[in-house]
């Protein structure tokens, strides 16, 4: 039992979402943020056809409480009513781009109309305030002078009308998310699965009411804003940060692991990513041995778009930079590093160090003797919070784990180095210091 209702949810290694990756095993999942669609979901045209049939499914169901919420004056159906349209229209930019995007660019617009899906989010997050805001008001309105409500057999029937919409298009998503491998889509499903439960709220509120409490209609009207208010902030946070051209961290790091699978790249110099639209573009520099032929650094840069493309199915464009500068031909800065740590454990033995590297100061690991699969992360202390650098293997050399940026300013902390391999887990504590004198 306890199995069924944990996939039901989406909580058993079933119900997991797919990612980035190969597969379910070396994929990396995708989260995804209740009130806007990820962009993944437009690269399929059966993507697209799942989201157009559960805006109709939400349509038909907003409606039929919509007249439910005019004939009962029910506070707490108006607020659930206002939740399914404000899941329902968060399709509407994906459609608006998905059109647009298929113009070819013009003179004027050279990168096409992929941005008018950014603008449509915005437009979609003030129309989710304004109703919020609405709803709100009528809910406080209601608490202060209390009202009875009529019908209340309707009410109690359009919030099991609300559970069995959401329950269909859940159903629909996650089946068809599967069928075309999106994280995304299967995320959305589970998420319409739990909103259910907001309409579930509705009639308890009606039976309140009919039992004598007539408070409890404007409570639960009010408790389901504060939800409406939660999607506004995290749709919020999605649109701008798609509109400050920022990605999922794990999109770079994919990228640069699809770079250490094709033979000739020495190091990853930089990689830069954005949505544009449904698009995914990617910038990648990386540098090869100084003695490479031209037709070598062409044949290599089509086997690097070619892994990023099969690494990141979004990705539509990916400009590849080669540099074949030698490795004597970069000088790195005077580099004054805190003293390395030694690092001994049953799982690993080496050294621990912040190291100057062409792309910048990086955590490194050098080491000596590792257990098979060894996985590394430094965790430091900040008085803002830990900083959480996870280590990679280094394209340059075989034996070193390096992070993938800087660690933060002041190089003077507090540390924790953490081991892991076949279930075992080892961490080891550690303070690095400045030398006297030093500073950036």
């Amino acid at each position: 039992m306890l199995k069924q209702i944990q996939d039901w949810f989406g909580l058993s290694p079933q119900g997991q979402s797919l990612g980035l990756g190969h597969g379910p095993d070396g994929g990396k999942g995708h989260g995804h943020t209740h009130g806007s669609i990820d962009p993944t979901i437009a690269t399929t045209t059966k993507g697209i056809w799942a989201i157009k049939w559960s805006f109709v499914v939400l349509a038909i169901t907003s409606a039929l409480q919509l007249v439910v919420v005019v004939i009962s004056g029910s506070v707490a159906l108006l607020a659930d009513t206002i939740h399914n349209v404000g899941d329902a229209v968060t399709a509407i930019p994906l459609w608006v781009a998905f059109v647009l995007a298929r113009r070819k660019p013009s003179k004027t617009f050279t990168y096409g109309l992929g941005r008018v899906e950014d603008l449509a989010g915005v437009a979609i997050v003030a129309i989710i305030l304004f109703s919020a805001v609405f709803a709100g008001y009528e809910a406080v309105d209601r608490l202060i002078h209390p009202q009875s409500i009529d019908f209340i057999p309707w009410v109690v029937a359009a919030g099991v009308i609300g559970f069995l919409g959401n329950e269909a298009v859940a159903v629909f998503r996650i089946r068809v998310g599967r069928e075309i491998n999106s994280a995304a889509l299967i995320a959305d499903g589970y998420h319409a699965r739990t909103d259910g439960f907001t309409s579930l709220a509705v009639v308890l509120g009606a039976v309140g009411v009919w039992l004598g409490f007539p408070l409890a209609d404007p409570i639960v009207g009010l408790l389901i804003t504060i939800a409406i208010f939660g999607i506004v902030w995290q749709s919020s946070k999605a649109v701008f940060v798609r509109m400050l051209d920022g990605v999922d961290p794990a999109v770079t790091d994919e990228i640069r692991h699809a770079a250490g699978h094709v033979d000739g790249v020495r190091q990853v110099l930089d990689v830069k990513a954005r949505w544009l639209g449904h698009r995914l573009i990617a910038d990648v520099g990386v540098r090869v041995p100084a003695d490479m032929a031209v037709a070598d650094a062409d044949h290599l840069a089509e086997n690097l778009r070619h892994e990023m493309l099969e690494h990141v199915p979004a990705l539509s464009v990916a400009n590849v930079r080669v540099s074949s500068k030698t490795d004597d031909a970069w000088t790195p800065q005077a580099h004054h590093a805190p003293q390395a740590i030694e690092v001994r454990s049953e799982l690993a033995d080496g050294e621990l160090s912040i190291a100057g590297t062409p792309a910048g100061e990086r955590m490194r690991l050098i080491l000596k003797r590792q257990a098979h699969g060894l996985k590394a992360v430094v965790v430091i202390d900040r008085a803002r919070g830990p900083e959480t650098l996870v280590l990679f293997p280094s394209l340059e050399d075989p034996s070193a784990l390096e992070s993938q940026s800087a660690p933060d300013e002041p190089h003077e902390f507090s540390g924790r180095l953490v081991l892991s391999a076949d279930g075992r887990e080892e961490i080891q504590e550690f303070q690095m210091a400045e030398p006297v004198g030093h500073g950036h």
